[in-house]
């Protein structure tokens, strides 16, 4: 007699849908470590996320909760709204680069200093993925681009931004990290990482911001392969692994 046993299956939290995302493309990997830990904290009933414009559009079609739309840059303000007014609610702000850190660099600032108890997830690939593969505020310098064909040049475009790093000052900031999902082990370390930050908003504590390492492979004219091998090898050279503030 064969018995048979399940070792995984689909998380609850995730839909029946086929994700749209480029070949190689990172966030689908977080998408699902995001499944199985509202799963694993039965939150799923719970959950209301927030997505902007950009990539992160489409988790409408692929998560199994409530998630509200918000236009470019302002996920955290509608995520506080929601939180403030559904203060049970697990709140969840789901973010790529070109939105929180340009047009949205003003809000998750303010966002942060407050200390609202939400969870942001900020996903970084160095671009503007889903309109192109122009240049943002976290382009790597000499890094090639739509809008920075010769590479990013200090001088025109200033430096790089590290996001998770110019929080730290803030007293409403209690927990920020940041990992790569390059490996799976780099991957069971992102999930462990999220997962305290949903546990922090469970628990009350405050703000809570997990920033993910992310390939782009399509807008960097790499294969997928190339694509995580530059993450590991270059991107996270320049923003470095690892809890960067924890007072929780």
């Amino acid at each position: 007699m064969v018995i048979e046993k399940i070792v995984y299956k689909k998380p609850e939290s995730l839909t029946d849908c086929n994700f749209t995302f480029c070949s190689g493309c990172g966030h689908s990997t977080v998408h699902k470590l995001i499944a199985e830990i509202i799963d694993e904290l039965d939150l799923r009933e719970k959950t209301i996320a927030v997505a902007p414009v950009g990539c992160a559009v489409f988790a409408y079609d692929f998560w199994n909760f409530d998630i509200a739309e918000a236009p470019h840059g302002r996920t955290p303000i509608v995520a506080s709204g929601i939180k403030r007014i559904h203060p049970e609610a697990f709140v969840l702000c789901y973010q790529g680069d070109g939105d929180l850190v340009s047009i949205g660099l003003s809000e998750i600032m303010h966002t942060a200093n407050r200390g609202e108890n939400i969870s942001v997830i900020f996903i970084n690939n160095t671009n503007y993925g889903m309109t192109g593969g122009q240049m943002a505020p976290t382009t790597l310098v000499n890094q090639v681009t739509m809008t920075s064909p010769r590479g990013r040049d200090i001088e025109t475009y200033g430096h790089p931004i590290k996001m998770s790093e110019l929080l730290v000052p803030l007293e409403g900031v209690k927990y920020l990290e940041r990992a790569k999902i390059t490996t799976p082990a780099s991957i069971l370390k992102a999930k462990k990482a999220i997962k305290k930050a949903f546990l922090n908003q469970i628990n009350g504590v405050g703000f809570s911001m997990v920033e993910i390492l992310t390939a782009c492979p399509e807008s960097w004219k790499k294969s997928p392969k190339e694509a995580v091998a530059w993450v590991e090898d270059v991107v996270s050279k320049f923003y470095p692994v690892g809890k960067i503030k924890d007072i929780t």
